[in-house]
């Protein structure tokens, strides 16, 4: 292993291509069948629920939370097959969430394809994505490989992060909903706490190690790593959907305006842009735009208040806090000194994607 810098996420980078082919077996294992019953239709259940489920899972990305999953379990010295129920319960989650946020964002396209709603109809779509949520339960109930106690643990883990996922989806969809415009900088961090570091970043790495023995108390740190590091993933998201590389993201470039999100570099603007020209941005973001001139007008606004330079700023903050932190508990004995290097280039890896 090399020194703790990071450099720019590669060692996180190589430990997810490593880690990858574990995961991957392991949701292929994982997927659903038909209750066992005499006489069931079991190719109508298979075509209307659990393919339809195999088939979004089976298209996943990085798998980035599964694999924090096994490497919380492994920087407390254990192994990563111990986490690898609780990586597939955290990645079904994942296409619950997904499922259903394109229904209620109304999008088009997921992973290059046609959003499942829009292929299998709007309630088998919300069905499907409730049986994601389902087996977020049954897969960790189903390992007799962990003792009881720490399939509850993990459990009890897994209900906070949908909580806190639920919490932020609700302020997130609420403020659209209401049209609010007098979100502060605050509330959008609150939400964005909620809605993506737990599940992304904290809640994995804490459930992990929960799978591989460690006792609650002692590897709480792992939580105070993975907030700061989720908020600066997301903080990274907004920044690139505004000025990131429009080839590298085609239709999706700049979506946020035209689909009037309230991200950081949106209501820190609103909060210090004058008359006028705050009401030209808030304007621009109700107009549903798609228009390239006026994206960019609304961009030009959005540096004009400050927002990108202070979601620049922040996520240069919140990585370099989580940074510390996974040093910290390396250096108390907590988590082994591999780990902490990981979580160093992980952090790297969240600041520096260009995509």
């Amino acid at each position: 292993m090399s020194d703790m810098t990071g450099h720019a996420g590669e060692s996180f980078v190589a430990y997810l291509k490593d880690r990858l082919p574990l995961i991957e077996r392991a949701l292929h294992e994982a997927d659903a069948v038909a209750m066992s019953h005499e006489g069931a239709p079991t190719e109508d259940l298979d075509r209307y629920l659990y393919a339809p489920l195999a088939h979004f899972t089976a298209g996943g990305g990085k798998r980035v939370r599964p694999v924090l999953a096994l490497l919380g379990a492994e920087a407390v010295g254990g192994c990563a097959d111990q986490a690898l129920s609780c990586g597939v319960a955290i990645e079904l989650f994942q296409s619950a969430a997904l499922i259903h946020d394109d229904i209620a964002d109304a999008s088009e396209l997921r992973r290059g394809e046609p959003c499942l709603y829009r292929t299998e109809g709007l309630g088998l779509a919300i069905n499907a994505g409730d049986l994601a949520l389902t087996r977020v339960f049954e897969i960790v109930l189903a390992d007799g490989s962990l003792p009881a106690e720490r399939r509850l643990l993990v459990l009890e883990e897994l209900v906070r992060m949908e909580r806190h996922t639920l919490e932020g989806q609700a302020l997130d969809l609420g403020w659209a909903r209401d049209g609010r415009w007098d979100v502060t900088s605050d509330d959008y961090l609150y939400m964005i706490d909620g809605k993506t570091a737990w599940y992304t970043v904290a809640s994995p790495l804490y459930a992990g190690a929960l799978a591989a023995g460690a006792e609650p108390d002692a590897v709480r740190g792992l939580i105070e790593v993975g907030l700061p590091a989720g908020l600066a993933f997301q903080l990274q998201d907004d920044l690139l959907n505004l000025v990131g590389d429009a080839g590298a993201q085609g239709k999706d470039f700049r979506s946020d305006i035209t689909e009037g999100k309230r991200t950081l570099a949106v209501v820190w603007a609103l909060e210090h842009l004058g008359g006028a020209e705050r009401s030209e941005l808030v304007e621009l973001l109700e107009s549903g735009t798609a228009d390239t001139s006026r994206l960019a007008r609304a961009v030009e606004l959005i540096e004009l208040g400050g927002g990108i330079d202070k979601c620049r700023e922040l996520a240069a903050e919140k990585t370099a806090e989580a940074q510390k932190r996974a040093r910290e508990l390396a250096e108390r004995g907590v988590i082994t000194t591999e780990a902490a290097e990981l979580l160093v280039s992980m952090a790297d890896f969240f600041i520096n994607r260009r995509a």
